[in-house]
């Protein structure tokens, strides 16, 4: 039930975009205008991405369910309040990012980025579909802090629904899905949560290669100065001018 659903929110989330990018609308809020994904790349994109789902995503839902009833997963009513969700989520969300900055900043160094990590980076201009198009251990990298984060809270806590597992799995997938779709619009999230990040955000990660490491919000790129955006250049310049006087 876990990974059909994976599946349903995965594509049915992904399609949308497939449908935009091919019927070429929306081309103003495109971020990179010039790279429109064809149909055969959603399509080869599609079969790898189908073929990780089923051979590294799938036994770790698998997993999960006994290691999160270890530590005291609940899967029966009642269920928990909506505030209980959405500050269990919170947390998942703030987890996560951790995890997923510190992670995929790692697996831009070098080596890892050669054998493990440029898989992901095939496409410069990232698709929806492209969300988790990777290879088969950074897909067991990164999920360990989508997966591992709520398991964390549920050992520590012993306080967690399985439909607040569910409601937070189908908002990481979104999330995840249009921070790579490649559309920047007036009512992106980020203009109304400036420590968003969103898709403007990550876009500029797959076309410049460097920097903009995290997930969900922009705060460990800005205090660690990985920020890749005009005004982070802005800044970086201007410090090195004032360096250069002084």
């Amino acid at each position: 039930m876990s990974f059909v659903m994976h599946e349903l929110v995965y594509f049915g989330r992904s399609l949308p975009w497939i449908i935009i990018d091919t019927l070429g609308l929306f081309k103003n809020y495109k971020i990179q205008n010039n790279k429109i994904p064809s149909l055969r790349e959603q399509w080869d994109c599609a079969k790898f991405v189908l073929l990780s789902h089923f051979t590294v995503e799938l036994p770790q839902i698998w997993l999960f369910h006994p290691m999160a009833q270890f530590f005291g997963l609940s899967t029966s009513v009642p269920f928990p309040s909506v505030w209980t969700m959405m500050y269990q989520i919170a947390i998942f969300f703030v987890l996560e990012d951790t995890w997923h900055y510190f992670s995929h900043r790692a697996l831009h160094w070098g080596p890892l980025y050669k054998a493990i990590h440029k898989i992901h980076h095939q496409y410069s201009a990232p698709f929806g579909m492209a969300a988790e198009y990777a290879s088969p251990i950074e897909v067991m990298i990164l999920g360990f802090g989508t997966v591992g984060c709520p398991i964390l809270w549920c050992a520590l806590t012993g306080d967690l629904h399985i439909f607040t597992m569910y409601v937070w799995i189908v908002l990481r997938l979104f999330q995840a899905i249009d921070a790579h779709s490649g559309y920047e619009f007036p009512w992106s999230l980020h203009h109304f949560l400036p420590f968003w990040a969103g898709a403007d955000h990550h876009d500029l990660h797959h076309e410049k290669f460097v920097g903009n490491y995290s997930s969900s919000f922009r705060w460990w790129d800005y205090l660690l100065d990985t920020e890749y955006t005009p005004e982070a250049l802005k800044r970086r310049r201007e410090g090195k001018v004032t360096k250069k006087a002084q």
